[in-house]
């Protein structure tokens, strides 16, 4: 049976009335609270005022960028945030995963797509803000204490707490991002599939599960080089099959 969400609370931002209300719908299905919002200002209002769990975020709005305003909600808000978007090239959606995005829905998109992918972000505890304590709410209990897990070559990750750290300095992943490298870590080298990393990290099947690996594996990357040593690929593409990790020799 699936976990009832109720007493938490989304926030649903786009400028097309139909998406706004599909969404909503979709939302208040699996037991949300839902504000919706037509702009970017009344958006990043909107979390402000009502301390969300999850955040839909359309990119396009016609006052302010999608990605501004998920760079703004870091600011204040630890709310899953999946963007919404009809673009199509990867860098867009690497964009929105820099700035901390957790997820993304490409248009056109199918309800029982959005439930899935809204459930599965929602069944993790909401990490805490940097310094300070994640807002009381039913989606912050805390799991059971779990020890940190040494990945190799100075990568240490904290999965419950959804940190990880690379030569004693935090990397700025987001939770997706810490249990795709936290699944990668505990089997290294493994081959994994696409579809094997999809039922292991978002805990089902979605359209466009390809997509979605590629894309969050490639954020993944980027980050990993920027922070440690630019000449090791911790994370292996094999040919017609997926990925596998590997630590520096």
């Amino acid at each position: 049976m699936e976990r009832s969400h109720q007493g938490q609370r989304a926030v649903v931002v786009d400028d097309d009335e139909d998406i706004r209300l599909l969404v909503q719908h979709v939302l208040q299905q699996i037991g949300l609270e839902v504000v919706t919002a037509a702009t970017g200002e009344e958006g990043v209002e909107a979390v402000r005022r009502t301390d969300p769990d999850l955040v839909t975020l359309d990119l396009s709005l016609p006052d302010v960028d999608g990605v501004e305003v998920c760079r703004r909600l870091r600011e204040f808000s630890n709310a899953y945030v999946v963007m919404v978007t009809g673009r199509v090239e990867e860098s867009d959606r690497l964009v929105g995963l820099e700035v901390g995005a957790d997820d993304y829905l490409s248009k056109p998109f199918s309800p029982r797509e959005l439930h899935a992918r809204a459930a599965a972000l929602l069944r993790r505890p909401r990490a805490p803000m940097a310094g300070g304590e994640a807002p009381a709410g039913p989606s912050n209990a805390a799991p059971a204490a779990a020890p940190p897990v040494d990945a190799g070559g100075g990568l240490v990750l904290v999965p419950v707490d959804h940190v990880a750290l690379l030569d004693g300095l935090p990397l700025p992943l987001t939770p997706a991002e810490v249990s795709l490298l936290a699944a990668f870590a505990a089997h290294p080298g493994r081959t994994w599939e696409r579809g094997d990393l999809v039922r292991e990290v978002w805990e089902g099947e979605f359209i466009e599960s390809d997509f979605l690996v590629d894309v969050h594996v490639a954020s993944l990357r980027r980050k990993l080089r920027k922070a440690g040593r630019s000449d090791h690929e911790w994370i292996r593409t094999v040919g017609g099959v997926g990925y596998a990790f590997q630590t520096p020799a």
